[in-house]
């Protein structure tokens, strides 16, 4: 480790202790939490009425602490500093890197790899192919809501068989045997999302595009800003169609409509270049509202 990254590294580490020490003596970054009570009434055809009756927690501001069944929670409140620490943790990048940076990233995206892998067990290999293939045994243990009356669909033994054989590349022999339903699942993809974007982009685009130039209302009002906006629609796509045209020399007239296309193409990129950056900012304001209003209570 450089001698500066070092440096760098303890005082960010000091000043995170100290802002800690500071909290505690301040009496901030606590959660309060009010208890409010929930009763349900179920009944069967086979059993009487039954009133089931549990608590949730719901969170106050931190001036109501006092108030009755407003409680200290320690676990939201510990939940509440590990969002700060890895908040500032992932700001000192702003610094360079540094170790306390590659600790969060590593936090996170473990976190979101095993996050993703039990969604996808239980919504995917549970709902979708152990309940279709043993909906009794399913019913018993993980999905009491399944019907008796269900049966097996020995259809979904395809894709079981297709995921055994994809998981024998981790064998150390034999893993061209994985290509097979890596093949199947490419094709497959590949087929639907074609069917997809034709319908959504391409054949919605060109929906879109037909347009009148001229529009009066039921009437016979000239409507001139839904005019102008069909003007526009139509003769940015017709230039910028133009411009992507290559059989013919851009000279004369189709030289200052490829140019204009050349406009309406920098008008559009720096549009979504704005709204990317916008959404950025969004996200950049909602932390700093985090640390300032929920953490340091300021």
């Amino acid at each position: 480790m450089k001698q500066s990254t070092l440096i760098w590294t303890m005082l960010m580490v000091f000043g995170g202790l100290s802002l800690i020490v500071i909290q505690f003596n301040r009496g901030k970054g606590e959660v309060y939490v009010r208890e409010v009570p929930v009763e349900a009434k179920a009944s069967s055809k086979t059993s009487p009425e039954q009133t089931y009756r549990w608590s949730t927690y719901q969170q106050v501001p931190e001036k109501e602490k006092g108030k009755p069944s407003v409680s200290f929670s320690l676990s939201r409140t510990l939940g509440l500093w590990v969002a700060a620490f890895c908040t500032l943790a992932i700001f000192s990048f702003l610094y360079g890197d540094n170790p306390l940076y590659k600790f969060t990233e590593a936090v996170f995206v473990g976190v979101s790899a095993a996050y993703a892998m039990v969604v996808a067990f239980w919504t995917e290999i549970v709902t979708n192919l152990f309940a279709k293939l043993f909906p009794g045994f399913a019913r018993m243990s993980f999905l009491p809501d399944i019907s008796e009356n269900v049966q097996s669909d020995l259809l979904y033994l395809i894709p079981l068989v297709l995921s055994v054989l994809l998981l024998w590349r981790l064998a150390p022999k034999g893993s061209w045997i994985a290509r097979w339903p890596l093949a199947f699942f490419i094709g497959a993809t590949a087929g639907i999302r074609l069917i997809s974007y034709l319908e959504a982009d391409f054949i919605g685009q060109i929906q879109n595009t037909i347009m009148p130039f001229i529009v009066f209302d039921s009437k016979g009002s000239f409507l001139w800003i839904d005019s102008l906006r069909n003007t526009i629609v139509i003769v940015g796509v017709t230039s910028c169609m133009v411009y992507f045209f290559f059989s013919i020399e851009h000279e004369g007239v189709v030289k200052y409509i490829s140019r204009l296309g050349v406009w309406f193409l920098m008008v559009t990129f720096g549009a979504s270049f704005a709204y990317t950056v916008m959404g950025r900012i969004a996200l950049l304001s909602g932390r700093l509202d985090f640390l300032f209003n929920n953490w340091l209570g300021i």
